[in-house]
């Protein structure tokens, strides 16, 4: 299986990792931390250091409770970094929701546009549309990001989620978008329970009958704090997530994969290489 994207065609073969690179001040693990070109840089060199198959920049927090920014913002935050780490010989993903953004982002080069909103902004299909060789990753949302945990999805969400992604792939096949452009992701805490969201771990395999790979974003979310019995989001300050959280997240990410993800997105790149390279020495590749 491939996923098709501006520069690179992705064997999925093996499982990838996407590294993630905030460049928002309010990001629920790591806000802040990165507002430097220079900064923002060093980290996406290391993260490719560390084992990064793909680079996913991101401009706009889209935590539980984030506010909306301008689009002038979100580029002034982007487009500095994103024209150096195209430089980087890997993958670069740019997460935004926006028209305007992803035309830029497409305009400059990039491979992917990953988008929570999964293209269903008015403008978005028509934008990524003129750019057929770019890659597409598709997220379920319940809500939106300001209310979505204070009014979350009910009953089995198994089903709702196949229901979504059969919806999108009717409509995109009616706009001609590829479909081996398209990666889906579950959308791990948009909208969804702790229960619901363990629920699409455990029950991960059904949603492969959607027919495009999947990928998970499991990294450092407030499910696996509750799991793990420890501090929640609320209890923590908006810029920071202990460390304490990297373990239950590289878990769940060779879980995911385990459960036939083929990218999992991760903030702790290097533990999660490591971690599924013994994984892949369990399962050797027939």
């Amino acid at each position: 299986m491939f996923w098709q994207t501006t520069r690179f065609r992705i064997d999925l073969t093996r499982p990838k990792v996407m590294g993630i690179v905030n460049l928002t001040p309010d990001s629920f693990s790591d806000g802040g931390q990165h507002a430097s070109v220079r900064s923002a840089l060093q980290h996406c060199e290391q993260l490719v250091r560390d084992g990064a198959d793909i680079l996913d920049l991101g401009a706009e927090s889209t935590r539980p409770g984030a506010q909306p920014v301008p689009v002038a913002d979100e580029l002034q935050r982007l487009l500095p970094v994103l024209q150096e780490a195209l430089k980087l010989g890997v993958p670069i993903s740019v997460d935004t929701y926006k028209p305007d953004v992803m035309g830029a982002a497409l305009d400059l080069g990039a491979d992917i546009i990953n988008d929570v909103w999964a293209l269903r902004q008015p403008g978005a299909v028509e934008r990524v549309a003129a750019f057929p060789g770019s890659g597409l990753c598709l997220m379920h949302m319940h809500g939106e990001p300001e209310t979505m945990q204070s009014r979350p999805m009910e009953g089995d969400v198994i089903p709702q989620l196949l229901q979504f992604w059969e919806h999108i792939t009717q409509y995109l096949q009616g706009q001609s978008i590829d479909l081996e452009r398209i990666v889906a992701d579950p959308g791990v805490g948009f909208g969804k329970t702790p229960e619901q969201n363990f629920s699409l771990l455990s029950r991960q395999r059904e949603l492969l009958v959607c027919g495009f790979p999947l990928l998970a974003g499991w990294s450092r979310k407030s499910s696996l704090a509750v799991a793990a019995g420890l501090p929640s989001v609320a209890a923590l300050p908006v810029n920071g997530v202990p460390h304490e959280r990297m373990v239950p997240s590289v878990v769940a990410a060779v879980l995911a994969v385990e459960r036939g993800a083929s990218i999992v997105r991760v903030h702790d790149v290097m533990e999660s290489v490591k971690a599924l390279r013994v994984l892949a020495a369990v399962n050797p590749p027939n």
